[in-house]
């Protein structure tokens, strides 16, 4: 969809749903998005995967290491142990959906099971035949912090950070103006902040794998903006997890892992610590893609990799019931995202856009009466 076309859409869903935020009956105020590039839901669900703790398959350098850090009887032991966070407080608090030992099917629509297509279908609602590979191409499709980006009251307050260089063009900056900070692109800012200038330094002299940044200084840098800039509408996108998985290294895949279960709860404790987000903010936690299962394949994704189209997903907040670990639940699908990011906020991406997937109605309690 083009620009004049997005704007006409934009507007007519703006005439036909007049109020709906403030009217909506949610508390919901501001939300935080959070993905992983990559991780497996065989990990989250079950923890650390003994098929993979070795050197052949695992790329594990010392396993027996490996095993007192994040080995245990039971996978509820494992998996908490790897992120406690998702365990004791979303789990507890939100839902969880994607365990399909447990019958809960999350997965993606675009076919592709890699990373611009998952993008692009999480943040716009609907896979897109165009979005075929990597390349830095501007994302044609309007996308749901774009289309937010319209209205009056979170104009502005909307920003990206991604480890990945592609989040520039996946949400397409150039065209829908939104605050993308990616890659190795440092942070400007229009008052002088020294932590921002260090942070800027230490992700351009920490370069690894040249188009994806760690994920500490991305995190950090990401950290520093929330906490001066307070958007209402805020995406990190990190992704260690999936370089590591690529290069073999199961230990320091889960060990990536580990330290996104970490940040995640430190940006939640700083937000919970802000009058602005206490209470009226919604966490939503992605990934764009699966991984294989068995021996090596664990390392890829693709069409070739099947089963690499299933992912998981979590959201906590005041407007989402404590539903936890979902079971022999109605599948749920990354394209449903989108809608559903815009329907705790109170506003109706899918009717806008009616081809993207519907928000996930369990995971929003009913408006107010």
């Amino acid at each position: 969809m083009d620009r004049r076309s997005f704007l006409a859409a934009a507007g007519a869903a703006l005439s036909a749903y007049p109020g709906l935020a403030q009217n909506s009956g949610k508390q919901t105020q501001n939300v935080i998005l959070v993905t992983t590039d990559g991780l497996r839901w065989e990990d989250l669900f079950r923890g650390a995967d003994p098929a993979q703790i070795n050197k052949t398959t695992g790329g594990v350098s010392n396993p027996d290491a490996l095993k007192a850090r994040f080995w245990r009887d039971s996978p509820e032991e494992r998996r908490e142990l790897l992120m406690p966070f998702v365990w004791k407080t979303v789990a507890k608090h939100g839902v969880l959906y994607g365990n399909r030992d447990r019958g809960s099917d999350a997965y993606v629509t675009n076919g592709m099971n890699f990373s611009y297509p998952g993008y692009s279908e999480l943040l716009t609602g609907a896979p897109d035949d165009r979005i075929n590979s990597n390349d830095q191409i501007d994302n044609p499709n309007v996308n749901v912090l774009e289309w937010l980006n319209t209205r009056e009251s979170f104009r502005n307050r909307i920003a990206a950070f991604g480890a990945w260089d592609r989040f520039y063009y996946i949400l397409n900056s150039r065209r829908s103006g939104l605050l993308v900070n990616d890659g190795y692109t440092p942070l400007h800012t229009n008052t002088p902040n020294d932590r921002i200038d260090l942070l800027n330094r230490v992700k351009a002299e920490t370069d690894i794998w040249g188009s994806e940044a760690q994920d500490a200084p991305v995190f950090l840098l990401a950290k520093e903006y929330f906490r001066t800039a307070r958007p209402r509408v805020f995406y990190l996108a990190l992704g260690e997890t999936d370089e590591w998985a690529h290069g073999g290294r199961y230990d320091l895949y889960l060990n990536a892992a580990h330290r996104v279960d970490r940040y995640v709860e430190e940006l939640w404790n700083l937000a919970q610590s802000m009058d602005q987000y206490r209470g009226r903010t919604t966490l939503i936690l992605a990934v764009d893609h699966g991984r294989g299962a068995e021996g090596a394949s664990w390392r890829s994704h693709g069409q070739k990799v099947p089963e690499s189209k299933y992912v998981w997903m979590g959201i906590m907040g005041p407007d989402t019931p404590a539903l936890g670990e979902r079971a022999n639940a109605e599948p749920v699908t990354q394209s449903q995202v989108a809608a559903t990011l815009a329907a705790l906020l109170g506003e109706d991406y899918h009717a806008a856009f009616p081809k993207t997937g519907k928000p996930i109605a369990e995971a929003i309690q009913p408006a107010a009466k």
